[in-house]
């Protein structure tokens, strides 16, 4: 295994929130931190069920007064919200399309925005299996997505072909770029995520890249989705070691809210326990009287490994 499961799952996570911050140059505008805010109220609700239960979200949604109501940004938030589903059933395809599916049932029905849904949760799927290739993305991620009547199957297609002939970013952004448009949005994602693969600075970095520095709310937003899908997909792939140490450091040292979380401390404390519950580590912590010998508590301990590799004996 290239990565570890929790490399792979910090990266994804923390890459959608550091693709994202870099459209605002902001960590601590009210606008962006609200972004991911549907994403942590997802991880959390598996941490505490470890399945997938609709009420619950809903109701951590009503909890937090999150605004559900269709705004500018509800799609990018919303395909940022099924990150977690994606990262939880990674492993069987089936299962993935299913639950993602079934948790956009808690917004309103929007093709563009459950095809979209579908292609990033599949492209991290195959990240985390290390099934992945660049070459066979785009044709598995268009049947994965299935008969539709969106233009993402074809926006993707357009990426294939600009990848094949090599065309630089400035191409690509003159053919995404026409419109505001989710579909765009997807497709400049995944053409800055795929060429520039192993790369996940400069894939965030072309994903943000914007040459009118006094840009429009919508082209602002446009910005802040690609820039966080493009940190899921590359985060995914390349784990957190590939996030710049330097990016990481900054993050520590400021220490700030993080997507309605307190810090970011907090945010890799999240996913950590979010990585336990989806390898099935049995937290002692929340038992401690269970695990007992001869009246004296057993000390606590915490073990990760990649799936199938602990066996009984």
């Amino acid at each position: 295994m290239r990565y570890s499961p929790i490399s792979r799952f910090r990266g994804t996570l923390l890459g959608a929130f550091l693709g994202g911050s870099l459209a605002t140059g902001d960590l601590k505008s009210q606008n962006y931190l609200d972004l991911g805010r549907m994403a942590v109220i997802g991880t959390e609700s598996l941490i505490a069920l470890g399945r997938l239960d609709l009420d619950d979200w809903i109701a951590r949604q009503q909890k937090e007064s999150l605004d559900l109501a269709a705004t500018d940004d509800i799609p990018i938030k919303i395909i940022l919200a099924t990150l977690p589903i994606a990262l939880f059933f990674h492993e069987n395809p089936i299962k993935l399309r299913q639950n993602l599916l079934h948790v956009l049932k808690i917004w309103e029905d929007d093709p563009v925005v459950r095809d979209g849904t579908l292609a990033v949760g599949y492209a991290i799927a195959l990240a985390l299996t290390e099934k992945l290739n660049p070459l066979t993305l785009i044709p598995q991620t268009i049947s994965f997505i299935g008969q539709t009547p969106t233009s993402i199957p074809k926006k993707l297609l357009i990426v294939q072909n600009l990848l094949e002939q090599g065309a630089g970013l400035s191409r690509a952004q003159a053919e995404f770029a026409k419109e505001e448009k989710l579909s765009n949005t997807i497709a400049m994602a995944f053409y800055c995520f795929l060429s520039t693969l192993e790369d996940f600075r400069l894939a965030v970095l072309q994903a943000t890249h914007n040459g009118n520095f006094k840009m429009q709310h919508a082209t602002l937003l446009s910005s802040q989705a690609t820039g966080a899908i493009t940190g899921a997909l590359s985060g995914a792939y390349n784990g957190i070691s590939g996030i710049p140490v330097n990016w990481q450091v900054s993050l520590w040292q400021r220490n700030s809210p993080t997507w309605g979380l307190t810090s970011f401390s907090q945010m890799l404390e999240l996913i950590d326990a979010f990585v336990a519950v989806w390898s099935g580590v049995y937290n002692l912590a929340l038992n401690p009287t269970e695990l007992t010998e001869e009246g004296y508590e057993v000390a606590l301990l915490s073990v990760y490994a990649a799936p199938r590799v602990i066996r009984s004996r």
